[in-house]
């Protein structure tokens, strides 16, 4: 998974809260400190060189853990067989903005994978229910043509696959303007 080199956070956003709680907090911050200074370490490490009860760096870690601001990517193991993380800084850009820049593009972007799967399925489905080509395919087309200039109004039915798509690209819409409203009527409860 590619890593992502910036955090955008909403200011109405739990995860800016607890953000917000974890770089007040002192511990959290020797920490961060301790590991600006190395390449990675161990809980242990850090315990020892910054003088604190492993309990107090353990919490601290899950807690910079949650807010993303480090990462555990390599371990080793211990003597006794367990599993031991090291830790570094998460080298992220952290942009904290109010609920207001989070705007139009930031929703589309977020159904941009939902269209992608649509289009990719009205793809499967016009292949699925595709007539199958056969030796009697041109006989049949000249058959079904001439059937066409006898009775012009008994045409083929619709094609499931452009109607799959029209439902799907309908659906994303509702979706959009149902987040919209809602994010509206939020704000509307929020101001004074």
């Amino acid at each position: 998974m590619p890593k992502e080199p910036f955090l955008l956070l909403s200011l109405q956003e739990e995860q800016a809260k607890r953000l917000a709680q974890v770089i007040s907090n002192d511990t959290s911050r020797k920490i961060l400190d301790y590991l600006a200074r190395q390449k990675d370490a161990t809980e242990t490490q850090m315990a020892k060189e910054l003088h604190l009860p492993l309990s107090t760096i353990h919490y601290n870690i899950q807690q910079l853990l949650q807010g993303r601001l480090i990462e555990a990517e390599e371990f080793h193991y211990s003597p006794k067989g367990k599993e031991v993380n090291h830790y570094r800084l998460a080298n992220r850009y952290i942009i904290i903005a109010p609920a207001a820049t989070f705007g139009f593009r930031q929703r589309l972007r977020s159904v941009i994978p939902a269209l992608l799967l649509a289009l990719a399925s009205t793809a499967a489905i016009r292949l699925l229910t595709r007539p199958a080509e056969t030796a009697a395919a041109p006989l049949l087309a000249q058959a079904e043509s001439a059937a066409l200039r006898m009775a012009p109004a008994a045409q083929s039915g619709p094609n499931a696959a452009w109607w799959f798509l029209f439902g799907a690209i309908l659906t994303i819409v509702f979706f959009l303007i149902f987040q919209y409203l809602g994010y509206r009527k939020q704000g509307e409860h929020r101001q004074p």
